[in-house]
């Protein structure tokens, strides 16, 4: 299965996983992502890269216009059977409390949820964010599954999920300012690439390294495990994103 970027692809001469390396590469280096010589040096890992092959290759100004266009938040579907409809769960479904998970009701929720934003968990252990709930049905278990069109794939693609364990409101980046947030045993929300797919998997922080920020923002270090496969990294804040109940402990005690 294809990765699934967290934002809308915009330029189809692209793989998702081109895609996924540019808007990590525009959100880290802002305008410097538009210098030519980036732009050359990121074209040549493209075309030699597998998920390449057999495909045109790409020319560093495609990638530069690509950038522009993001840059300025040009983040349009202009397929003409683009799916507007919101991520909006069916009315059987709520949000916990506790977990930001969905949640089955007994009685129609009395609460209005279309400015929610989700992400879903796929089959490759990744999360991605939610488009469209196409659809519902209770499986012989009895539980209920969602089926789920991700943001910038088509409904082909859709996939059927556990409403309860793999749908969760959307985990939420930080800012340079907010990294005294992010303590050990937190568990987030981790950008995780390699040469051939990259995606944000569930991780907890094992020990964080302060550090002073200086002009490029945060520059503190943050040791992280993942869950799907107990891998351990060195990451910087602009690659974790935390989830939405870490924020809310915190504003309910500023109250």
């Amino acid at each position: 299965m294809d990765l699934r970027p967290r934002q809308r692809q915009t330029f189809s001469g692209f793989t998702s996983g081109e895609v996924q390396r540019m808007q990590h590469s525009l959100t880290e280096f802002k305008e410097r992502a538009l210098d030519g010589d980036y732009c050359k040096k990121l074209a040549g890992i493209f075309n030699r890269s597998s998920g390449r092959a057999g495909k045109p290759a790409i020319s560093w100004t495609e990638i530069r216009t690509w950038f522009q266009k993001n840059q300025i938040g040009l983040f349009t579907d202009t397929s003409c059977n683009a799916d507007t409809t919101p991520a909006v769960p069916p009315k059987a479904l709520t949000q916990s409390t506790e977990t930001g998970n969905l949640k089955l009701l007994e009685a129609e929720i009395d609460e209005d949820t279309s400015e929610l934003e989700f992400e879903a968990l796929s089959k490759d252990k990744a999360w991605y964010d939610v488009d469209t709930f196409l659809s519902h049905r209770y499986v012989a278990s009895g539980e209920l599954e969602v089926h789920v069109k991700y943001v910038g794939f088509g409904a082909e693609e859709a996939e059927w999920v556990n409403a309860k364990d793999s749908v969760r409101l959307r985990s939420v980046a930080l800012d340079s300012s907010e990294c005294y947030k992010v303590e050990a045993g937190d568990h987030v929300v981790c950008f995780k690439e390699t040469e051939d797919k990259a995606g944000y998997y569930d991780a907890i922080v094992i020990d964080v390294e302060r550090r002073l920020h200086d002009i490029r923002g945060c520059r503190c270090l943050f040791s992280i495990r993942y869950d799907h496969d107990n891998t351990e990294e060195k990451v910087r804040l602009r690659r974790l994103c935390c989830r939405p109940e870490m924020l809310g402990d915190e504003e309910d005690e500023e109250e």
